[in-house]
């Protein structure tokens, strides 16, 4: 047993009892769930208030792709496993590499599908996980904790800093209190959702956070480098016929084209959809089409609409 850990812990905003649900062992389904209702609508507007912070770690992780690097999730328990949901949804959703986006959980693969309560509990290895993945100044690492002092996310916090890697921390806990345990964040993501309707149980609100604000990170610099046009996914890898006929729906749609020609500019442009979107609405060839995206740096939006505005 240890008095101070167990202080310091029973201190955390994740830790204290809400008032609200104190008799939700006595109340009906309907009650309690419609409770568990109220209660879960307090998070987005928490998360909003955590925007400008959000943002500042959107623009590092846009910068960091731009650059080469990666972004590293890493987390223990509930927060690994969000941090790997959302590197795995991001190569199908994105057309990116699996490479980008990457997550770490203490406790390794096993610790994805079962419990691996000690894992949490050594920094070390949390230095050790970073190590691995050979990080660098390009790279950007996010921890995610809901209390904010995971022995195995501060470690690898720490390593990360100690490569000069920018580093984020996603919490739920109070910011000051958080920034005393971890120095190495250099942001922090802290909505305040209030505690939980089970004391401790961070899965519930505190995942619901977590899960909005990655899906924000991702997303966002996803659409910062130029993975959509408009709000449509445009970098389909077209590895499958299933894909190839979205690829080409996709063209039809945005360039209001019809199928034959869909289909006809796709395979010009070797299979690649911005290329052949450029192309259709550029009226350009296939190798003009790629010069305008590689200085628009992938974004289809700057290739046709810069590009057009400085011919005008």
């Amino acid at each position: 047993m240890n008095r101070t850990l167990f202080e310091q812990i029973s201190q955390l905003r994740t830790e204290q009892a809400n008032p609200r649900t104190v008799a939700m062992d006595e109340m009906s389904t309907e009650e309690l769930l419609t409770l568990m209702n109220d209660e879960d609508q307090k998070i987005a507007l928490a998360v909003r208030q955590e925007i400008p912070h959000i943002a500042r770690a959107v623009d590092a992780i846009t910068h960091a792709w731009r650059s080469g690097g990666r972004l590293i999730y890493v987390g223990a328990g509930t927060s690994g496993r969000l941090g790997i949901l959302d590197a795995a949804e991001c190569p199908p959703t994105f057309g990116v590499p699996p490479t980008l986006v990457r997550g770490i959980i203490a406790g390794g693969q096993a610790a994805v599908f079962a419990a691996q309560e000690g894992a949490e509990d050594d920094p070390t290895a949390g230095a050790e996980a970073l190590a691995s993945e050979a990080v660098t100044v390009c790279d950007v690492v996010c921890g995610i904790s809901a209390s904010g002092r995971t022995p195995f996310v501060i470690g690898a916090l720490a390593y990360a800093k100690s490569c000069g890697t920018t580093t984020i921390l996603v919490t739920t806990n109070e910011r000051r209190q958080v920034e005393s345990f971890c120095p190495s964040a250099d942001i922090i993501i802290a909505p305040n959702v209030g505690p939980e309707i089970i004391a401790g149980s961070t899965r519930l609100k505190s995942g619901t956070a977590q899960k909005l604000i990655l899906n924000m990170l991702s997303t966002a610099a996803m659409v910062r480098i130029g993975k959509t046009y408009r709000n449509i996914m445009i970098d389909v890898q077209p590895l499958s016929a299933k894909l190839r006929e979205r690829a080409c729906g996709i063209v039809m749609r945005i360039a209001g084209v019809d199928y034959d020609t869909a289909s006809a500019t796709l395979q010009q442009s070797g299979g690649n959809v911005k290329v052949a979107l450029i192309m259709l609405l550029r009226k350009c060839d296939r190798t003009t089409a790629q010069t305008l995206l590689d200085a628009a740096r992938g974004s289809v939006h700057f290739a046709v609409t810069l590009n057009n505005r400085a011919e005008q």
